[in-house]
């Protein structure tokens, strides 16, 4: 019997884990190294003062039961035994007077919006129809194979399951939630249709698959929070024989004759396999572990900052407080702009996560804001007083905000958490703090459908997974762009991918 193959994989979140889980499978010998003392990386929670604040998942493609990526998630044990919250509405934005509801029901959201502004039914029923034609949409089947192992055949058949849908992704997959709301002769529309899907630079095509998953009951967030949900995919991954060294950050990747053989750590261990899977964050991996030496025009291009990413502040409150009876999320727009880490904010998203029960003391709540902001500002004055102070005035800054829309909420606030695009980086180490590598924009679909190249020109037995290969960022991607690396290997080695169910 051939001795079986090794791979090392770099990083512990969920890439990692999932990449790792699919070599179990498939008769790899695999092992994890992963920098933090926990699994999931980005996907994650903290506990402050008996509370505990999520900085990941608010919904989960794949969620459903016989949907897309259910079966991935079935294969990772990360949905048996686990309970979804299906929220009917995905946010409220409202000025104070008028109020958005999104239904996540296009019927709903149809009849809304055309209460709200009659003049704008046509450009409303379009939208409505699109996200109808959504639900039906496959988006499992753009990761069933590897666009690097795809032939004739397999695009064949992806052209066949995409094709119903070519007329909607041609009309919405190039346009911005922010062009989009432009369309409105309605002002507050204008305004509230830009926010309705969290940030302006959104396409269209995004919120509509949004809307249509929640719709389908293929979008829930798994009560728990994030970290529960990476354990039970790290058990599953132990359970199957592989291993996670924590504590273990990987300093270089070792290369000889154009082959990755081994990985170097911080502590000086040199560690040996026949593949190496790098699910860290990208920029580290191939300007920092590889030394810039297997990359290219388009590679550095693609890291010289044109790209959007996202960066963000998190503020995190702990509120003696019941917020049941509110939205669990709010957009306001507001009247005047509020001047937050050097940056003029038009609106301030709120959540709360009353619906899960298990985040917060018996009549209290958990509440959660993002807040776009810039890494070099942050950057900049990391190290001296003025950083803490900062953080103390955004967060002052913002409870100021919500004492309009929440009186005396100042007063019931137990507890405050900042993080920063610097907190990030400190605790996952991603480039610049991104939250979800390249942002999903206009500009970065085209690189979604087409596929980012998972691997270095130049080096043999090496791949790359995570959301730095897979623009959009969400927890779904990074599962299957690890799912992706070992069939690719399964591949190359001429054997039959396999997985349990």
């Amino acid at each position: 019997m051939s001795q079986r193959k090794s791979i090392i994989i770099i990083g512990g979140g969920i890439a990692g884990l999932a990449a790792g889980c699919y070599a179990q499978m498939n008769g790899y010998d695999s092992q994890i190294f992963e920098m933090h003392t926990l699994p999931g990386g980005l996907c994650t929670t903290w506990q402050r003062k008996g509370y505990t604040y999520d900085g990941c998942i608010h919904y989960l493609f794949g969620s459903g039961e016989g949907q897309p990526f259910y079966s991935m998630w079935r294969e990772l044990g990360a949905v048996q035994k686990r309970a979804f919250i299906n929220h009917s509405q995905y946010q409220v934005v409202t000025d104070g007077e008028k109020r958005l509801t999104v239904y996540a029901d296009p019927d709903k959201l149809e009849a809304h919006l055309c209460a709200l502004s009659p003049d704008d039914a046509r450009l409303i029923r379009a939208f409505c129809s699109g996200v109808r034609d959504f639900t039906r949409f496959d988006m499992a089947a753009m990761y069933a194979v590897p666009k690097a192992l795809m032939g004739p055949k397999d695009w064949a058949y992806l052209g066949k399951k995409m094709l119903p849908f070519v007329p909607a992704l041609a009309r919405w997959a190039t346009q911005s939630t922010r062009e989009f709301a432009q369309r409105f002769k309605d002002p507050f529309l204008r305004k509230a249709v830009a926010q309705m899907f969290s940030w302006e630079e959104a396409p269209v095509m995004m919120g509509m698959m949004l809307l249509a998953y929640m719709h389908s009951g293929n979008a829930g967030y798994p009560l728990g929070a994030s970290l529960p949900f990476a354990q039970a995919i790290a058990r599953r991954y132990t359970d199957l024989g592989g291993v996670i060294h924590y504590d273990a950050q990987v300093e270089k990747i070792l290369t000889e004759n154009g082959r990755a053989k081994a990985v170097r750590l911080y502590r000086d261990d040199v560690i040996e396999a026949d593949m190496i899977i790098s699910c860290a964050d990208g920029h580290a991996t191939i300007f920092d572990m590889l030394d810039r030496d297997y990359s290219n025009r388009r590679i550095r291009r693609m890291y010289d900052g044109h790209l959007p990413t996202h960066q963000m502040c998190q503020i995190s409150l702990g509120v003696k407080r019941d917020l049941t009876g509110h939205p669990h999320w709010t957009t306001y727009l507001l009247d005047e702009p509020i001047l937050l880490a050097g940056e003029e904010r038009f609106e301030l998203g709120i959540k709360h996560y009353c619906y899960d029960p298990s985040l917060a003391p018996n009549g209290k709540s958990v509440m959660g804001l993002i807040v776009r902001s810039n890494y070099a500002y942050w950057q900049r004055i990391y190290g001296r007083r003025i950083y803490d102070s900062e953080q103390t005035q955004v967060s002052d800054l913002i409870i100021s905000q919500m004492e309009k829309w929440y009186p005396g909420i100042r007063a019931d606030i137990e507890f405050v958490d900042e993080a920063t695009p610097l907190s990030y980086e400190r605790y996952t180490g991603n480039w610049m703090g991104a939250t979800t590598g390249w942002l999903l924009t206009k500009q970065t679909t085209p690189m979604m459908i087409l596929g980012v190249p998972k691997t270095l020109p130049g080096l043999r037995d090496f791949y790359m997974a995570g959301h730095w290969v897979e623009p959009g960022g969400t927890v779904t991607l990074a599962a299957a762009s690890g799912k992706n690396a070992i069939q690719q290997i399964c591949k190359e080695d001429k054997r039959e991918f396999t997985k349990f169910w």
